[in-house]
């Protein structure tokens, strides 16, 4: 409940005049090594945080406390490498609405998650093509820790008579949401010339999200994991590269079990 000021609002006078916020924020990290060395270089400085927090709030103006809670999260995972989940809650008690009412408030959560992708390409320089969408992920300050699979070369799978495929995958961190993540992928698809003009046909680039955390995700967008790659050994084999263990959320299966039953 840290009080700070601002100017935040979609009518003129909250712009002009300004008003009280309420901010709560709620830090995710592991204290274990704070616990036993007594040292704050081991933790999170929350006078800090409260400073970070209050520069957000006096400082640009936002129409939408949802725009607030969510730069003031963004900005505080992003700047303290320890933090691994962040819960932020604006509340705006003087809220211009003509009934009685404590406050208005909204809260907002990002946290860092682990997501697998796979690359693959086969027309233009397949190479160069997936170490530029490589290049092009880690311009991106909502990623970190990227891992790379070494590259294979392989058979085009269902239409046949194209060209072979370049093949790899990817781990890597992020605060983004699935369907933010899928977004920021298909605009590296595009800068690369990536059409969709034939379905599994040839493409100078191809990202898919494999896995993201253990979740099932099933949309007309958006399919997690993806409904193929247990079909797919130059998916998993890649994949397995990165992390033998880890367990697909629908068939309960280790990757490197998948691999060697297919």
């Amino acid at each position: 409940e840290l009080e700070c000021f601002g100017y935040h609002g979609v009518l003129a006078e909250e712009k002009k005049l300004g008003q009280k916020f309420i901010i709560s924020a709620t830090l995710y990290l592991d204290t274990s090594e704070a616990k036993n060395e007594d040292d704050c270089d081991f933790t999170v400085n929350y006078a800090l945080v409260c400073q970070d927090i209050e520069e957000i709030v006096s400082g640009k103006t936002f129409n939408l406390i949802e725009t607030l809670a969510g730069k003031i999260a963004e900005t505080i995972i992003l700047k303290y490498n320890r933090i691994v989940k962040i819960e932020i809650r604006v509340d705006k008690p003087n809220a211009p609405i003509n009934y009685s009412f404590k406050s208005v408030a909204v809260s907002t959560e990002r946290e860092w998650h682990k997501a697998y992708i796979a690359l693959g390409a086969n027309i233009g320089n397949p190479k160069a093509n997936i170490a530029e969408a490589l290049k092009a992920l880690r311009k991106s300050k909502y990623i970190k820790n990227i891992k790379e699979s070494k590259l294979i070369k392989t058979r085009a799978y269902g239409v046949t008579n194209q060209p072979d495929f370049i093949n790899g995958a990817i781990y890597l961190e992020t605060i983004l949401t699935p369907e933010e993540l899928l977004r920021l992928t298909s605009r590296v698809e595009i800068d690369l010339k990536r059409t969709r003009e034939i379905h599994w046909g040839p493409r100078t680039i191809d990202l898919d999200i494999i896995f993201f955390d253990d979740e099932i995700i099933n949309t007309e967008k958006l399919v997690i994991p993806h409904p193929e790659m247990h079909r797919r050994d130059f998916v998993l084999e890649p994949i397995c590269e990165l992390n033998p263990n880890f367990i697909h959320p629908v068939y309960r299966m280790k990757v490197v079990d998948l691999l060697e039953k297919l």
